[in-house]
């Protein structure tokens, strides 16, 4: 006796499957650039927004030196407007509190100049300030044998 395999039922054919609706993706444009100053490494992101501004997800308004607030706002003051549409997060890293907001400065104006994607910004920025958007390359030189510092000497004593 051969054995016929069984058949399985077949599922009910229902009517044609309706197609699903794809969701649409929003996109947002965010512009990423880096700052840096001695020690210090910054990253500014840059997207739409209502004109927030936060360093190392801290808002910018409660930093307690106003110096140092003002410095890395620096950039916001010369684009005017259109500061109130863009939310800026800044993450800094190494260094000191001024170094850190010089690298934060750098890094703002830099990613504004990729945002709005503006030759004449970038030319307003230079003609300002050329430290605005160009980094400082100036770096801490190395210590040295035979002293305590990069340059100084230890003293020498004949008696």
């Amino acid at each position: 006796m051969v054995k016929k395999k069984e058949e399985k039922p077949k599922k009910k054919e229902t009517a044609a499957k309706k197609p699903r609706k794809a969701k649409k993706k929003k996109t947002t444009k965010a512009v990423v650039a880096r700052g840096k100053r001695k020690e210090c490494v910054a990253r500014a992101t840059i997207k739409e927004g209502k004109g927030i501004v936060r360093l190392n997800k801290m808002n910018v308004d409660a930093i307690p030196n106003n110096y140092v607030k003002e410095i890395i706002t620096e950039p916001l003051h010369y684009i005017g407007a259109e500061a109130t549409q863009v939310d800026i997060s800044v993450n800094v890293r190494g260094g000191g509190s001024m170094g850190q907001a010089q690298a934060a400065r750098v890094a703002i104006a830099n990613a504004l100049v990729k945002y709005f994607e503006d030759k004449k910004l970038r030319e307003k920025f230079i003609a300002i300030d050329r430290s605005l958007v160009i980094e400082d390359i100036r770096r801490v030189e190395a210590k040295k044998f035979r002293g305590p510092k990069a340059r100084a000497r230890y003293q020498k004593s004949y008696r």
